[in-house]
């Protein structure tokens, strides 16, 4: 067994990973070094979460947004932007397709708006419970315990909350106006009322370093989140980090193998992100510990209004054309398209109730 190996089966191992092992881990730059590290978190994938990769449909149906994150184009200072808000008929049509193309997960996914009608948002959920068989996943920023809770007895499954970083002053520094303990609040909040809860990280941050991006690790595995989304860094020229350099796309590759060792049995999906680099990366993603994928049915002309970096993949194309492409994809592999509604693993595993995964702690994999 090579030295990388017992080290990895250290960090697999163990309760709480070790900061300084991760980021040995993170140091790596010999393709032959990542190329273990990454079937190693594929095995891990495998044994966890199968072969199937799950599809979640997302539909960005606002991109007003009241907050001045400095790395993202929904920002409130970014004038430029040619703002929308989808109607309820226009959402629920763009719901009628995604369910004819047999998705069975769907994202409603917004800026964090000030002015976001609880009530609107309550109809529209309990509309869609009643037409169709899929599971929502609400992503529409922070808000009140007792909105969140009107959302949920509607019938709203999950909720996506990224955080970009669980280093408080760096969190507080791209934030302006923001608090981390909100945050993290809302988190918690979300997880008292039975939302299978997701969030995630931006690799490539400015002020972002390598034991940032370990503790950020260590942090998915205290939260036992549901969900975890990682991608790299993109600029986009109306934000203040304009002048940023795009994330590394090994170090974002790194950063969900190592989550995949570390969490175990979240879903954790090749981002557009990852797909909206020099190239597609999103199999690579695929190939080193995730296990989902996020085709885009926003509808035309909105799409390409929903800006949150530049060059974004697939922001011209008609509706309906991911689902092909990433079939192919997935077959490419040896993977397969995975049509079910695709819930908590944490449930399956019985490691929710139990506070902590049992299948393969202790297993060496290598």
């Amino acid at each position: 067994m090579s030295n990388l190996a017992k080290l990895l089966n250290k960090i697999y191992s163990a309760e709480t990973p070790d900061l300084k092992d991760l980021e040995q881990v993170l140091f790596l730059t010999q393709r032959g070094q990542l190329d273990e590290l990454f079937s190693f978190a594929d095995k891990v994938r495998k044994e966890f979460c199968g072969d199937g990769v799950l599809l979640r449909g997302i539909i960005e149906f606002s991109n007003f947004c009241s907050q001045e994150c400095f790395y993202c184009g929904l920002n409130k200072s970014n004038h430029k932007l040619k703002r929308y808000r989808m109607s309820k008929n226009e959402l629920i049509e763009a719901v009628n397709y995604l369910a004819f193309c047999n998705i069975k997960t769907l994202v409603l996914q917004s800026g964090q708006e000030d002015n976001l009608d609880a009530l609107w948002l309550k109809d529209i959920i309990l509309e869609i419970k009643s037409k169709f068989n899929i599971a929502i996943t609400l992503s529409v920023g922070e808000k009140s315990l007792d909105e969140y809770r009107i959302w949920k007895q509607a019938g709203a499954d999950r909720y996506l909350l990224k955080i970009e970083t669980f280093d408080k002053k760096l969190y507080e520094s791209i934030h302006q106006g923001m608090s981390f303990e909100k945050r993290i609040k809302c988190l918690d909040d979300l997880r008292s009322l039975g939302y299978q809860v997701g969030s995630g990280i931006i690799i490539g941050l400015p002020g972002q370093t390598l034991k940032t991006i370990a503790g950020d690790i260590a942090f998915f595995k205290k939260m036992d989140f549901d969900m975890i989304g990682i991608g790299p860094f993109i600029p986009h020229e109306n934000t203040k980090f304009s002048k940023g350099k795009p994330g590394d796309v090994d170090l974002t590759l790194k950063t969900i193998a190592l989550t995949r060792l570390v969490a175990k049995n979240p879903h954790i999906p090749a981002t557009t992100a990852l797909g909206s680099m020099d190239k597609d990366y999103r199999v690579d993603g695929l190939k080193c510990g995730a296990n989902v994928l996020m085709p885009n049915f926003t509808p035309q002309p909105y799409r390409k209004f929903y800006e949150i970096y530049p060059g974004k993949r697939c922001v011209d194309e008609p509706v309906g054309n991911c689902n092909f492409c990433m079939d192919g994809m997935a077959k490419n592999i040896g993977r397969f398209i995975d049509y079910s509604i695709g819930d908590s693993l944490k449930f399956r595993d019985g490691s929710r109730d139990k506070g902590k995964l049992s299948p393969l702690v202790g297993t060496v994999l290598l």
